[in-house]
């Protein structure tokens, strides 16, 4: 078998359930091709992508600048790791920490290593700057937070999927309820507090977006306590929410800010931590690091991939077709509230709650939905999160929506 051989959907999935790792469980459609807001499955069925990868591919697939900078770049060079210098890395740095507006960027591959990344930030800057006794620096997170799988991040997650038999866990975790300003007030008065850690958009459990001002409260107790704001945009920034990030909408600057997935167009795994001098530059030479982290492939694609957001209007498209979308939905729930329980979101991430029904659930939908030609995944077993590429357009989210709503009433 080479790496070309054409294989049936039945054939592909066997492939996986017998030689892959069983640590997900994906709606049963295999894909072969994307094309902006498209996919096509081995059989040649064409979809709309309503997930984009978890928000990776917010540029669409395949983007033709995105592609065309990671061939240029791919022929030319990959790799030096970071033992030596390279010809891509300044260049981006440059134009990634003017991009958004930060002294420095620590370039990674994977959001949870960009998490980690800040994690450990937060940490030596509360050691060095702050004055915290050694070994008692504290992380304030949420519950229902969802920052990625490593067990330094799990450690501070409410999810028992993903803290079930992976313990003993890591220390210096304080939990709070997520959109409560009072209990991050009461939790920052602990002196040893070095970081609160925050996505503007719950996006896995379920896309909770908070009271309106509470981005922008919390800040301000932050700087009042003198903790950093540090906000995971790995899935709501690059203009997914309507704004570059979401956290522009209540016009909040996170003292570290942490970038992932749509970094690269979803070409390639590429992350990044952004933070001015006074945070970054407490980690030093040998301290932190990654062999692939900042390498000239992912320099260039990045590069391209952030200029196609601000060339292409992305955030303006994401905040127009989220208005369109939520109206369809909500139109839907009026229409089928013995179905649907609430509807969602901001930008073009949404999510709609679906209530069970004749014992079919919110995975039964979409797998009517993808029968029909729109593809999307539920989370926390009765909402299905929609997400489609910023690049969509008003006929093509209708007829996307018509497809949605004709599934809804055959549920």
């Amino acid at each position: 078998m080479t790496t070309t051989t054409l294989i049936s959907t039945q054939e592909a999935i066997a492939l996986e359930e017998r030689y892959g790792a069983h640590n997900y469980h994906p709606i049963p459609v295999v894909l072969a091709r994307g094309e902006g807001i498209f996919l096509w499955d081995v059989e040649g069925k064409k979809y709309f992508d309503f997930l984009s990868a978890y928000s990776a591919v917010n540029q669409g697939h395949c983007h033709p600048r995105i592609i065309s900078a990671l061939i240029e770049q791919a022929q030319t060079l990959t790799l030096t790791s970071r033992a030596f210098h390279n010809d891509k890395l300044g260049l981006c740095e440059k134009y990634m920490a003017e991009y958004f507006g930060y002294d420095k960027v620590l370039m990674m591959n994977s959001g949870a290593e960009a998490n980690e990344t800040a994690l450990k930030l937060a940490r030596k800057w509360g050691y060095q700057k702050k004055g915290i006794p050694e070994n008692q620096a504290v992380i304030v997170a949420v519950q229902r937070n969802f920052h990625g799988r490593t067990l330094a991040i799990v450690s501070a997650s409410t999810d028992k999927t993903a803290t079930r038999d992976f313990g003993p866990f890591m220390p210096g975790y304080q939990i709070i309820p997520y959109n409560d300003t009072e209990a991050l007030e009461k939790a920052l008065q602990n002196p040893n507090v070095c970081g609160f850690w925050v996505e503007p958009i719950q996006g896995e459990a379920g896309v909770f977006v908070p009271d309106e001002g509470y981005l922008a409260k919390s800040a301000e107790l932050c700087k009042k306590y003198n903790v950093l704001l540090m906000i995971d945009e790995v899935q709501t920034g690059m203009g997914r929410t309507g704004k570059l990030l979401a956290s522009h909408h209540e016009n909040v600057r996170p003292d570290i800010l942490i970038l992932g997935k749509a970094l690269s167009g979803g070409v390639y795994p590429i992350s990044a931590v952004l933070a001015d001098d006074e945070v970054m530059l407490c980690i030093k030479p040998g301290e932190h690091g990654s062999t692939f982290g900042g390498n000239p492939l992912a320099c260039a694609i990045a590069m391209t991939a952030l200029q196609v957001i601000k060339d292409e209007k992305l955030p303006e498209n994401a905040e127009k077709m989220g208005i369109i979308f939520r109206k369809r939905m909500q139109e839907l729930m009026q229409r089928y509230p013995e179905k649907i329980s609430a509807v969602r979101g901001k930008g073009l991430l949404n999510a709609v709650d679906i209530k069970e029904k004749d014992g079919k659930t919110a995975w039964d939908l979409c797998i009517l939905m993808k029968e029909k030609g729109v593809l999307a995944k539920p989370t926390h077993g009765d909402k299905i999160r929609f997400a489609p590429p910023l690049i969509i357009n008003e006929e093509q989210m209708n007829e996307a929506c018509d497809i949605i709503a004709e599934a809804v009433a055959e549920y």
